[in-house]
């Protein structure tokens, strides 16, 4: 695979996807994904109202429809919400209020107005109704993340084994001061049956950190993404991200005025690649198809 696939991007080239874009500014983030190399993605929706979400959905499978540029770009979606902790910092940027348990009759009310395109969905599983959630899911070929989450070793053993393969932004999505040692950044990093997703931008993990967690996990359970929003590949200014605004410096950290919270990142993982090959001294090509071939094995997809 020559190309990059980026499996959480919640906007792109000033496009935010979490309002509704029209089908002309769509094709707009599409096309600038494509100069930075990003061909393939996972169009990333965030916390929101049901119906909302759903709205999104359809008018996506829309545009998938009716342009062959989004279709070939946007191969599915990642739900990251609302099965989340609603937790003061693990919710991060996230709408407390919008969070709620899993509901399996609600995601497939979301499946069918993706057409079957949701193909990765973030969780907290200390939620009640997770573990048949993430069974229900999985047996359906969707592919389970935990993100966003304060889980216990019991809780994190439970959804490993209901089929849980992956950690999102292992790292973030958690209280800027935890326990040095009982926190939920070790339990995640020390199972090797999870992949980790790492975002390369020197910002969310110095690269210290992040050269350690490299180090923690197996060289084939590692996947490098962006949390990309609408400031990747556009410059400094202000932003939406779904109902908040964001205020993006020239030190490219994505912030929420007055709160100590990252919202995403305007990373492009061409930039992303380049960043940890140097930060953890491996050659480009590892960090190459930690952000191609990798993503697209643990999604079980082929992108020939």
């Amino acid at each position: 695979m020559d190309f990059l696939f980026d499996l959480q991007v919640n906007g792109f080239g000033g496009v935010d996807f979490q309002n509704l874009p029209t089908l002309d500014a769509l094709r707009h983030a599409c096309v600038r994904l494509h100069d930075c190399g990003m061909r393939r993605i996972l169009a990333t929706f965030i916390t929101d109202e049901s119906v909302a979400l759903l709205e999104k959905l359809a008018a996506f499978e829309d545009y998938r429809a009716k342009d062959e540029l989004i279709r070939e770009t946007i191969v599915g979606y990642h739900l990251e919400g609302p099965y989340l902790s609603s937790e003061p910092g693990y919710r991060g940027a996230h709408p407390a209020e919008l969070m709620r348990d899993p509901d399996w009759k609600e995601f497939q009310r979301q499946q069918e107005a993706a057409r079957g395109a949701i193909r990765l969905v973030t969780l907290a599983p200390e939620r009640a109704g997770s573990d048949e959630f993430v069974f229900n899911a999985t047996q359906s070929g969707v592919r389970i993340s935990l993100g966003h989450t304060n889980a216990s070793e019991e809780e994190i053993d439970s959804a490993i084994q209901s089929g849980a393969t992956l950690c999102t932004h292992l790292g973030n999505g958690c209280p800027q001061q935890l326990h040095r040692h009982e926190n939920v950044i070790h339990r995640l990093l020390a199972r090797d049956e999870l992949i980790a997703c790492f975002i390369p931008d020197g910002i969310h993990l110095p690269p210290k950190v992040l050269r350690n967690f490299f180090r923690a996990k197996p060289s084939n359970k590692v996947i490098l993404t962006t949390d990309a929003m609408a400031a990747a590949g556009a410059g400094p200014g202000r932003y939406r991200l779904g109902r908040l605004e964001t205020e993006v410096g020239e030190d490219e950290v994505v912030r929420l005025p007055g709160s100590p919270y990252f919202a995403g990142s305007a990373l492009r993982l061409d930039q992303g690649i380049e960043r940890a090959a140097r930060w953890l001294e491996i050659d480009i090509e590892q960090t190459r198809r930690m952000a191609s071939s990798a993503p697209a094995n643990a999604l079980g997809l082929s992108l020939g």
